[in-house]
């Protein structure tokens, strides 16, 4: 299962195709309406939440609330493209449109126009923006529902909003409804409190934020991914999809870097047997993941976003048009958008996982993969 989405910013709308689905996968449309509406909310979101109300339209690949095995199209229209017509009208002429050309640091602005040669920074925001992550949420819905199906769960919660933090929590420990009730979508109320006063000073400061993230999958089976070839390796495949968010900068499974600072016998998970007599670990310091294949404990992802690049008070760059310094362009922004970051993350998360629980079972319908998946459990006493 592998996606691929289509859209600017301030066109239309989005689209994502979701190609290699199997047949049989039941969907429910206000699951999905609900994820783009967790990827929406969130303190420090800026006025563009405002004006969008995603809601997913279904245009091929789905029949009765059922996936018919072909590509699902999904669209998302942008209700505010209503107010760029003429900036982004496709057959229009740019005669009278003010280009943007003051790009900005940390963005992709620069790079892309140096890459396409585009003299407007426009050609390249628009689609550089993290609204095409809706067309993810979207997509990654579908790969919820297949995985649901087999009884695989993807959640996720916020750790850190600046300097406010809870450090790593124990996804035991978590509070999933108080992660829902929480408009930072973090479980412990204190440090909540703590995170909305940061974004607070950075509102005030012409500033934003950015974060840590920690994404979980739990239901899982061992031996889900491979170790014999690179393009295998879920940890490999997990970590590419997670940085391919815009904004995020790194991941660690588990204990992650901290790890580097212990001996082994700190950071492996001991094999033991529970006591229904079946392989487990111990503790779960890898994060469910060892020689790029899952334990069968949870898997766990932390992921760090950088600071949004578009502030307020604009750091300095050169104008393309001129040569001359200047003051970074400025679009509606977020101060800061770690929640919906999350959710994102729960979306590439899903893909690769159904992806590869396709690999291990088969991919024509749902009901031959929890046949073969019951046959696995068997063999492997799990």
């Amino acid at each position: 299962m592998r996606y691929t989405t289509a859209g600017e910013s301030h066109g239309p709308g989005l689209i994502a195709i979701v190609s290699d689905v199997s047949a049989g996968i039941p969907l429910d449309r206000a699951a999905i309406d609900a994820d783009l509406a967790r990827r929406q909310r969130g303190y420090g979101r800026g006025g563009r939440m405002a004006i969008e109300q995603d809601r997913v339209e279904v245009s091929a690949g789905v029949r009765f609330g059922r996936t018919l095995g072909s590509p699902v199209a999904l669209w998302i229209a942008n209700r505010d493209a209503a107010n760029w017509g003429s900036a982004m009208d496709p057959w229009g002429s740019a005669e009278g449109v003010e280009p943007v050309t003051a790009p900005r640091p940390g963005h992709a602005d620069l790079g892309g126009v140096q890459r396409t040669g585009a003299t407007d920074v426009r050609d390249i925001l628009e689609r550089a923006s993290a609204r095409e992550t809706a067309a993810r949420v979207a997509a990654g819905a579908i790969a919820k529902a297949l995985l649901a199906a087999l009884g695989v769960s993807v959640h996720s919660w916020v750790e850190r909003i600046g300097e406010a933090a809870t450090g790593p929590l124990d996804p035991a420990n978590i509070d999933h409804d108080a992660v829902a009730a929480s408009d930072v979508s973090c479980p412990d109320a204190s440090v909540a409190a703590a995170m909305r006063m940061a974004i607070d000073r950075a509102r005030e400061a012409g500033e934003s934020l950015g974060g840590v993230i920690a994404v979980c999958a739990e239901g899982l089976v061992p031996g889900v991914g491979g170790y014999a070839e690179a393009g295998t390796r879920l940890d490999a495949r997990l970590a590419g999809a997670v940085v391919s968010i815009p904004a995020i900068k790194g991941v660690e499974f588990g204990d992650g870097f901290a790890v580097g600072s212990r001996a082994g016998s700190a950071v492996h998970d001991e094999i033991v047997l529970d006591e229904g007599g079946r392989l487990r670990r111990a503790t779960n310091r890898s994060g469910g993941i060892d020689g790029g294949m899952t334990t069968g404990e949870p898997i766990v992802l932390r992921a760090v976003m950088k600071p949004i690049p578009t502030l307020m008070r604009p750091l300095k760059t050169i104008d393309i048009s001129t040569g001359e310094a200047a003051d970074a362009a400025r679009e509606r922004s977020d101060v800061c958008a770690v929640p919906a970051a999350a959710v994102v993350a729960e979306a590439e998360m899903a893909l690769v996982l159904a992806d590869a629980y396709q690999d291990l079972l088969g991919r024509a319908n749902v009901a031959d993969m929890q046949r073969a998946l019951a046959a696995y459990r068997e063999r492997i006493a799990w």
